[in-house]
């Protein structure tokens, strides 16, 4: 099983929040997920981060591939991500 580590939409119409999640490859965007393990406001002044450092480290580990802005969101918070791991679209 291929895991991708993305974003799922949640919120209101027009008020979108984001849960940053480990969810199958094969999953649909809001679909089925392992484990949620952050999430990101971008509708804040200045947009909100919270993600556990330890579990992104640790499916990072595991083979789970973050996609281009989970990777972006994972930069600005400082958590380097290995470079044998490809970012996905």
């Amino acid at each position: 099983m291929a895991t991708k580590i993305r974003l799922t939409r949640m919120g209101a119409k027009k008020k979108p929040f984001y849960r940053i999640v480990v969810a199958d490859s094969q999953s649909p965007r809001d679909g089925r997920f392992i484990e949620i393990i952050g999430n990101y406001d971008p509708l804040q002044d200045p947009a909100v981060i919270n993600i556990k450092e330890d579990r992104v480290v640790e499916w990072l580990s595991k083979g789970a591939k973050p996609s281009r802005t989970v990777s972006n969101l994972l930069q600005k918070k400082g958590i380097s991500i290995p470079k044998e791991t490809p970012v996905t679209q």
